[in-house]
This record gives structure tokens, C-alpha cells and sequence, in this order.
């Protein structure tokens, strides 16, 4: 019965399952991290061979931590460290132990250089894949530094046009219905270098689709020449980022590369619902356990 109430918890905001079974909000929290704590050991320690690696803001303040996920049992392994600094990486690889680490075929990243320092030293035989998302979330900042400078440029009409397009301009088109597309439309035909910048970043995702790196090479050089007399800066800049992270990127066209590149930020998205849902989260230990039990099987 124990068991049933706290996985209940796992299902329902624990609010609810107190009220309903008339219990204290910290009788059900104990009762959920119990059963948490049981799920995990079932599992055992983890041993992958293929996994995610990003950072999550647990409150305001640049206050981070990391979360490591199997990218082919598609769960959750590790949350930990301090900050996103080399050393709160090597936490991860102590835990998992020497012996696992250097079985990690590939690592999935972003272009965060003290995650990468540590794979390369702890995990030496892993591969090293940049993931598309935050590569395009990049191009995303880029875009919109061009949006601003436009906006701080213009005037009149064209200046009313781009105000508060922000997220108009940076969703992608397929998310777009009635009156945010018409405005999309109307920026767009208004204005020629937002015009070029928003159809150089929505070509640009191409590059993943390439199964041979000289092919997505061809691809990247003639997207970087095509900048030439565009007067647009923020992506002069980002090409120079893809050029010195190319190897992390174009890792992506090796067959034994293809790996799932939006669980990790599928993840994500579920961390903050959980995040804004529960109660209690504030407890680090109560955080760590509802993001590693979040995809496992109930007992």
C-alpha cells in the first residue's frame, strides 16, 4: 500500500494525493522520495555508452547543475555538481568510475569547452558531437542581434514593423498560426536583411542532414560565402564559432553518430514542468530524485 500511495505521487502533483489521502505535505514528500530511491536501485549503476550531456538553471542567479542522460535507454543518469565547471563535470566520471567511462563511444554536448575538456580526460575513447539544438540556438541569438540592430536602425513604419517580433522571428515556421504568421510575412517583405538573415538560419539546419562530412563541408562553405556583402556581423561571428567547433559538429555525419539529438532537451522541457508544478523542489536532493526517476518504470 506504502508503494501505491508514493507512486501515485509520481503521477499527480503531490499536493493533490496529500489532500486525498489526508496526509501532511511532508509525510507524502518522504513516502515519494522513498519510493524514488527504490526505483533507482533497482536499476543499478549505470554503464552507457552513448550519453547527453547539458545544464539546468535550478534557481535565478546563474545557479546551475548538469544532467547526464543515456542517450540509448533515453533516461536520465546523473545530476550533480556545483556549477557547469570542468571539475563539477568530473564529478560524473568519478561516479560512474574508470572502467565505464572508457567505454562511452560518443558524448553529446554543447560548445561549452569545460564539458569537453573533461570528456576528453576522463572519457578518451568518446567521440565528441555538438547537438544541433544549441548550435541553432546560436543562429537564434545571432538572428536576433540583427533584428535589434534594425530596429535601432529604422525608423517610422519599418521600425514599428519589428517591434515585439522577437519570438516571431525566432520560432520556427511550422509553429506559426493565423495572425503571428501573417506578421512573420509582413517583417519579412518590409525588411531585406532580416529578410536574408531569417532564410540563412532556417537553411542552415540542412547541415545535419548530410551522411558524408565533405558533403555537409560543401554545404557550410558555400552557406559562409553567401554572407559576403550582407553586412551581417552576428553571423560573420557565428560562422567563425562553427569553424572552430567543426569537428563536434560534422561528427554528426558518421553512421554510428546518429543519436537521437532532442531527448536532452526534451528532458529539459520536463524538468522545468516539474519544476513549476511540485512543491518542495527546492530541496536539491527531492530535484535530483524526481529527474532521475522521471522516466523509469513504476514498481
Amino acid at each position: 500500500m506504502r508503494a501505491t500511495w508514493a507512486g501515485a505521487v509520481a503521477l499527480a502533483p503531490s499536493k493533490d494525493v496529500a489532500a486525498e489521502l489526508h496526509l501532511d505535505w511532508q509525510t507524502v514528500k518522504r513516502l515519494e522520495m522513498d519510493y524514488m530511491r527504490e526505483q533507482l536501485q533497482r536499476i543499478g549503476t549505470p554503464g552507457p555508452q552513448v550519453v547527453g550531456i547539458d545544464e539546468i538553471s535550478i534557481r535565478k542567479g546563474h545557479s546551475y547543475r548538469i544532467v547526464v542522460s543515456d542517450l540509448i535507454r533515453r533516461r536520465p543518469i546523473w545530476f550533480g555538481g556545483e556549477d557547469r565547471s570542468e571539475a563539477s563535470m568530473d564529478e560524473f566520471y568519478r561516479f560512474l568510475g574508470e572502467k565505464k567511462a572508457q567505454r562511452i563511444r560518443l558524448t553529446v554536448m554543447d560548445m561549452w569547452k569545460p564539458f569537453r575538456n573533461s570528456t576528453q580526460k576522463n572519457a578518451p575513447r568518446s567521440a565528441i558531437l555538438f547537438d544541433k539544438f544549441h548550435v541553432m540556438k546560436h543562429l537564434g541569438e545571432a538572428l536576433d542581434k540583427v533584428r535589434k540592430s534594425e530596429y535601432a536602425r529604422l525608423q517610422g513604419k519599418q521600425h514599428h514593423f519589428i517591434k515585439g517580433q522577437k519570438y516571431t522571428l525566432l520560432s520556427h515556421p511550422q509553429n506559426l498560426t493565423g495572425t503571428a504568421h501573417k506578421n512573420l510575412k509582413r517583417l519579412l517583405a518590409a525588411n531585406k536583411r532580416l529578410n536574408t538573415a531569417y532564410l540563412l538560419k532556417e537553411s542552415f539546419g540542412q547541415l545535419w542532414d548530410y551522411e558524408r562530412e565533405a558533403w555537409a563541408r560543401k554545404f557550410f562553405e558555400n552557406w559562409r560565402a553567401s554572407l559576403r556583402w550582407q553586412r551581417l556581423s552576428p553571423y560573420e561571428k557565428f560562422a567563425e564559432m562553427i569553424e572552430r567547433h567543426w569537428d563536434g559538429i560534422a561528427a554528426y555525419c558518421h553512421p554510428e553518430n546518429k543519436v537521437s539529438l532532442g531527448f536532452v532537451e526534451g528532458l529539459n522541457n520536463k524538468i522545468r514542468v516539474l519544476q513549476r508544478r511540485a512543491y518542495g523542489l527546492r530541496d536539491e536532493e527531492y530535484l535530483r530524485l524526481k529527474i532521475l526517476a522521471s522516466m523509469l518504470p513504476q514498481i
